[in-house]
């Protein structure tokens, strides 16, 4: 019985009636006693609408929370369970991709940036002629996930968002020749980055490396 209904479930069509439309966003919707950074991005523009009261934020998706869109909910007409699936992500004005995509779409930013590893560095180079850091970037998102970024590390790294540890496709920076971002790379897995650098141009290096270990700043994600 219990497989039977799962597969209802799938196809949108339960015993008692349809599902939620947004409980049913599995992976993508937020909802109480849950622990994800965006919590902390959904509290502070509850709290710009004047919904959430409490200065303090974080992770944690709790009462205070759920009480704040529950009553944002209501405000817009939207179904009042808390629970911030597709419809509620868009009266909020937040555009979301579904983690699967997210991570296809990191995925193939990696292989995108791997194929042009040997192109050789080039200041102020943006094609596979010849790259410098932040042109590499700026062209790999563009063709691996559809994105576009600001072309200075200083400007990418203003506009990531801040992880406390970096997961594939998301964005490492290093302090080098001046104070601030000043390189950066793309995260590829195993505490391994592929950047070009001034040295060897395109290539792939370890995060315990001795010169870069000692001037790594942390890691923005840019796709979400």
């Amino acid at each position: 019985m219990k497989k039977v209904i799962a597969a209802l479930a799938v196809t949108g069509i339960l015993l008692s009636g349809p599902i939620n439309s947004e409980a049913a966003l599995g992976d993508r919707a937020l909802k109480a006693n849950m622990k994800h950074q965006d919590v902390v991005e959904l509290q502070g523009i509850l709290q710009k609408k004047g919904f959430f009261n409490s200065n303090h934020r974080s992770t944690y998706f709790g009462a205070s929370t759920k009480r704040a869109v529950m009553n944002f909910q209501k405000k817009k007409g939207l179904q009042a369970d808390g629970i911030v699936g597709a419809n509620t992500y868009r009266a909020l004005g937040i555009t979301k991709k579904p983690s699967s995509q997210v991570k296809a779409a990191s995925s193939n930013l990696v292989s995108v940036a791997k194929k042009y590893t040997g192109v050789p560095y080039v200041w102020g180079g943006n094609t596979p002629k010849g790259f410098d850091c932040s042109g590499f970037l700026k062209y790999v998102f563009n063709e691996g996930a559809e994105t576009n970024i600001p072309r200075t590390v200083a400007d990418i790294y203003n506009n990531g968002k801040k992880v406390s540890s970096p997961q594939v496709g998301d964005v490492v920076f290093f302090q080098t020749y001046k104070k601030g971002a000043s390189h950066a790379g793309i995260y590829i897995g195993g505490n391994k980055f592929i950047h070009s650098s001034s040295s060897k141009g395109v290539t792939t290096t370890s995060l315990d490396n001795s010169y870069w270990s000692q001037r790594y700043l942390g890691a923005k994600r840019i796709i979400n």
